[in-house]
């Protein structure tokens, strides 16, 4: 009797664990940042924040660090970002024009170069 109630104990706390799992929430970088703020700014405390809007206290310092470590990155001059996908479809379109209009080109210098003769002067 003792056995099975400890194996349907285990069963009932691994079904709780796969639905906390599977409704865990995500939050999007707005959010983070609305938060850490939140806590920087020091109205309440950290820990009835993070009760507040249901996270632990470990992610909310992790997300801080994360916010501050990004900080430092862009104030000591790291200033690179990255292309949005309408940038770089216009820059490859760009780069491929100007591809073709270098081509365009050197194949008419070899045409002009082999019409040419010694003295200057086209061939006829």
């Amino acid at each position: 009797m003792r056995q099975k109630s400890v194996s349907s104990k285990a069963s009932a706390d691994k079904l709780v664990k796969n639905i906390r799992r599977r409704t865990r929430q995500t939050y999007s970088a707005e959010e983070k940042i609305r938060i850490v703020l939140a806590g920087m700014r020091g109205e309440e405390s950290i820990s009835a924040l993070c009760r507040r809007e249901g996270i632990a206290e470990s992610l909310y310092y992790s997300w801080s660090k994360e916010f501050l470590e990004a900080g430092k990155g862009r104030l000591s001059g790291d200033t690179a970002r990255q292309a949005t996908s309408p940038e770089v479809k216009e820059l490859r379109s760009e780069s491929l024009a100007l591809k073709e209009c270098v081509a365009d080109l050197t194949l008419e210098n070899r045409l002009l170069k082999k019409s040419m003769t010694g003295d200057g002067e086209f061939e006829e």
